[in-house]
């Protein structure tokens, strides 16, 4: 029931972040929306912050199983990091949705700089950390690792701000050129 419950209280925070921005996340907020009591919510995660980190800790889990998913399918962890996020799959475009309330979380780090977010910070880098060790793992020069990484970020980053997506064929041969050993 705990990790049921915990799951509950994640869900309520990703919809309200999505739904209705982090202005609205509350700890009472999100113990609502989960249909626990705040207390409830308090034994799962001790503050906001931990609340955050918690979710943050949550895409992380998501990425490291998409990753392990291309792997399956034979698909490079660069191949993966570089992949082009299409808003016309709803996949794509909830994990877009996420990684928006990823960036909402990430502002709330410079509104509130100070020790108690140092569970966020955290849980960011771990984040960051896990979509690098695929690549760092896979790729023998840590230069084109940060090339390949540096790319793949700026390509989340266009799709994250609704910018216009690089020609296809163009990025096509970019991805072709930064996998050529």
């Amino acid at each position: 029931m705990t990790a049921n419950t915990r799951d509950r209280i994640l869900d309520a925070l990703e919809t309200l972040l999505l739904d209705k921005g982090m202005s609205q996340v509350t700890l009472e907020n999100v113990a609502a929306a989960a249909g626990v009591s705040k207390g409830g919510l308090l034994y799962h995660f001790k503050s906001k912050d931990a609340l955050l980190a918690g979710l943050v800790r949550r895409v992380a889990e998501r990425a490291t199983q998409q990753l392990d998913d291309a792997r399956a399918k034979g698909i490079s962890a660069a191949e993966w990091y570089l992949q082009t996020p299409n808003q016309d799959n709803t996949a794509d475009a909830v994990e877009l949705e996420l990684y928006r309330s990823l960036l909402a979380t990430m502002r709330t780090i410079d509104a509130h700089a100070g020790p108690e977010l140092d569970d966020i910070q955290r849980a960011l880098a771990e984040l960051m950390a896990t979509w690098s060790d695929g690549l760092d793992a896979e790729i023998d020069d840590p230069v084109r690792a940060d090339v390949i990484r540096l790319v793949g970020d700026g390509v989340y980053l266009r799709a994250l701000l609704g910018m216009p997506q690089i020609d296809p064929e163009r990025y096509r041969r970019v991805i072709a050129r930064l996998l050529e050993a």
